[in-house]
């Protein structure tokens, strides 16, 4: 199959085009669609995450889990929304903390096109879902390969800062080396977990003061 992202990346990634498992996750999509599934994102956004953030610029991953599985939200961004939707409770709460943290107003848009272009990598663990039906792509081999973004981005790149919030996402630390790079953890931005770990994280200022420690120009968080 022909995998349609960004140059960069196409370069990292090559082997794993080409591995069973992506193969077998490919015909598993067109399977999908031929029986009348509808799936998030559509696919010309599926490897947004990576075009918007070529390999050479990542600064920060921030790992979501599971594409948004309602109409008209995903798009291939975690956490984000395009223009227009109405931003989802973790997002609304992520604003909270970047409020209370570095004192951001709390924007009306839920795209983070913005986070991406500056080096912000918003990867989900799965790159697409079944509408109306969370985690239905979990294991048809995304994590397989997003697991491989992320040792790829640890092995061959230094200093980057990765914020994981939630269990699964602190779970991808074992990808991580933690001797060049550096992990923030905190409880997910969700409403069932926010108040126990999320708020009051500030990782948005501590982000960009590893960055400044090392020469790299700081994330403007405004939306």
């Amino acid at each position: 199959m022909q995998v349609k992202i960004e140059e960069s990346w196409k370069e990292v990634l090559h082997q794993e085009f080409h591995k069973p498992y992506f193969e077998q996750l490919t015909a598993f999509l067109k399977t999908e669609k031929m029986q009348g599934k509808v799936i998030y994102p559509p696919g010309n956004l599926i490897f947004n995450a990576f075009e918007k953030t070529p390999f050479g610029k990542v600064k920060v991953v921030l790992l979501g889990q599971d594409p948004y599985h309602g109409a008209g939200q995903a798009m291939g961004l975690s956490f984000s929304v395009p223009a227009g939707i109405t931003p989802p409770p973790s997002l609304v709460n992520i604003y909270k903390e970047l409020h209370k943290d570095i004192g951001m107003p709390i924007p009306k848009t839920g795209d983070l096109t913005k986070w991406a272009k500056q080096g912000v990598l918003l990867l989900n663990a799965s790159l697409t879902v079944r509408a109306n039906e969370p985690n239905s792509h979990s294991k048809i081999g995304w994590t397989q390969f997003t697991d491989a973004v992320i040792r790829h981005i640890s092995e061959e790149k230094k200093g980057v800062v990765f914020l994981l919030w939630g269990r699964f996402a602190q779970d991808k630390q074992v990808l991580i080396d933690q001797t060049k790079h550096h992990v923030l953890k905190a409880a997910h931005p969700s409403p069932f977990s926010a108040d126990k770990g999320f708020f009051g994280c500030k990782h948005f200022s501590l982000t960009n003061e590893l960055l400044a420690k090392q020469g790299q120009d700081p994330i403007d968080w405004s939306i």
